[in-house]
């Protein structure tokens, strides 16, 4: 009997040895690869998937019935460079040290590329980098030289990934220079017939604008196309159910009402999924800020997430679309061009808004001043041919303080401050921002960065003037910077993640 066990026990190990051993014996399951494709102004509700019925964008609509569609993905900005930092840093853009327009933080800053490629990833940035030279570090391979890249950016996305190391995993951050004024002729010029284009309430329904907004669906759809190659070559090289992939854009429209501004038009993102592997599929509405998106594609790939990321990976949402995530998000506007100061929270229900130079009107940054949409807003309001959502943005000065019903009023046209029925709230929320300033040590400088350009009517109708350059527009303060947000509490040192 003893010998009999003996003899069981060794034809076991001996089996055991045979089946680990095996050809086709289940390996490891591999690491995902990572493609984060991120536009340049895009609002929220500008690819079809979201409801827009004029701009076609096919190859996005697809992905986003294969994937998960968010319907509330907050960036921290609606400014390029701190948003991008922010996202790739997880960290709010005053704790980045680069809360401004064309700052850098400082080279001691981690990003998430860096702790991937530190850990086996092989990572490539290619189109508008825009970050700083911290994130060099990050990237074994960066394409930003247009004549590289191509006029949207995109030129190298499909031959990235079939030349890529075949024996790693990776993380490509494609950065693509649409839908970034002014308009590039490209094959996908025409696209949008004029005569089809309907304006929202907030533009003026004119020829010029109908023609601006078609030139801009135009970009929009050179993304889209871009977007459907690379997925096309994902499957050629049989690597797309493993790739986690992600759509959505660094900050809104560069149309007045939208870029810089803390509304949806600015800071909410579309923002698609995809993950087969995974599972990751449905619709969740959500909470989810951009700072969230760092720790989630390091917990995925299974990499420690660091006390430096001040948000949290939101992977058990992909499983559970309905589930909870934030109570809270938060966004801030610094400098772009001109000087600013604002603060943003919002709850499921809620927005309140701090204008803290409400002197100033909103009339957006200077690419968007320089356009055909503003040139018929500004025409109109000196005819007094205006409604009040459109002459919103020439209100001056402005309440100090916002607060909009988010369940009521989708596009933030009612400003609530003042309503009696509204205070317990609205105390709730501006406690809730003072708290997020403090534990993330915010601040506001007395010495912002100024305008560097004339911001009158008058140089309105300069810039639109072919005889005068730009040159003319810039003021006394041109190339001069104030003093950071957070810059007095060593904001780039704090890891608090505030509020959630």
């Amino acid at each position: 009997m003893k010998k009999l066990k003996i003899y069981l026990m060794s034809f076991s190990l001996i089996v055991f040895t045979f089946i680990s051993c095996a050809p086709n014996s289940k390996k490891k399951k591999e690491r995902p690869n990572f493609i984060i494709f991120i536009a340049d102004d895009i609002s929220w509700d500008d690819f079809g998937c979201y409801g827009n019925r004029q701009v076609k964008t096919p190859n996005i609509d697809k992905l986003s019935t294969e994937g998960m569609l968010f319907k509330n993905m907050y960036l921290t900005t609606s400014s390029c460079s701190p948003s991008r930092n922010s996202i790739i840093t997880g960290r709010y853009p005053h704790n980045t040290g680069a809360p401004e327009l064309h700052t850098e933080p400082p080279l001691e800053m981690i990003s998430a590329a860096e702790e991937l490629k530190n850990n086996g990833y092989y990572t490539v940035s290619s189109g508008k980098f825009h970050m700083g030279e911290y994130v060099r570090r990050g990237f074994d391979l960066i394409h930003e030289d247009r004549k590289i890249t191509g006029l949207g950016g995109e030129k190298q996305w499909v031959n990235i990934i079939e030349n890529r190391p075949k024996d790693q995993p990776f993380f490509l951050w494609y950065a693509a220079h649409d839908a970034h004024r002014d308009w590039g002729e490209n094959k996908f010029s025409g696209t949008h017939l004029v005569d089809e284009i309907s304006p929202p309430d907030y533009l003026i329904d004119d020829q010029p604008t109908r023609l601006d907004l078609a030139n801009y669906y135009d970009e929009i759809k050179r993304f889209d196309y871009s977007i459907g190659s690379v997925v096309e070559t994902l499957k050629k090289e049989k690597i797309y159910d493993n790739t986690f992939i992600i759509i959505m854009a660094d900050n809104g429209r560069p149309f007045p009402h939208s870029k810089t501004r803390l509304n949806d038009q600015g800071v909410k993102t579309p923002f698609i999924l995809l993950y087969k592997n995974g599972n990751v599929s449905g619709v969740t509405r959500s909470l989810v800020s951009a700072i969230d998106i760092a720790p989630t594609i390091l917990e995925f790939a299974g990499i420690e997430i660091g006390e430096n990321y001040q948000g949290k990976s939101f992977k058990n949402l992909l499983q559970s679309p309905d589930a909870p995530f934030r109570n809270f998000v938060f966004a801030e506007h610094n400098w772009h061009d001109y000087e600013s100061h604002q603060r943003m929270v919002r709850n499921k229900d809620f927005m309140y808004i701090e204008n803290n130079r409400n002197q100033y009107a909103q009339l957006g940054p200077l690419d968007a001043l320089n356009s055909l949409s503003f040139a018929s807003l500004f025409e109109k309001n000196k005819t007094g041919e205006i409604n009040e959502i459109q002459g919103e943005i020439f209100i001056s000065p402005r309440s100090k303080e916002e607060f909009y019903d988010m369940q009521n009023d989708l596009f933030q046209r009612k400003n609530l401050v003042l309503d009696r029925d509204f205070q317990d709230e609205i105390n709730n929320l501006r406690n809730v921002l003072n708290q997020w300033k403090e534990e993330t040590g915010d601040s506001e400088p007395e010495s912002i960065t100024k305008h560097w350009y004339k911001r009158t009517p008058g140089s309105i109708e300069a810039r639109n003037s072919l005889s005068k350059s730009i040159e003319s527009l810039k003021t006394e303060f041109h190339g001069i910077r104030g003093e950071f947000p957070g810059t007095s509490n060593n904001a780039i040192k704090i890891n608090n993640k505030g509020p959630f």
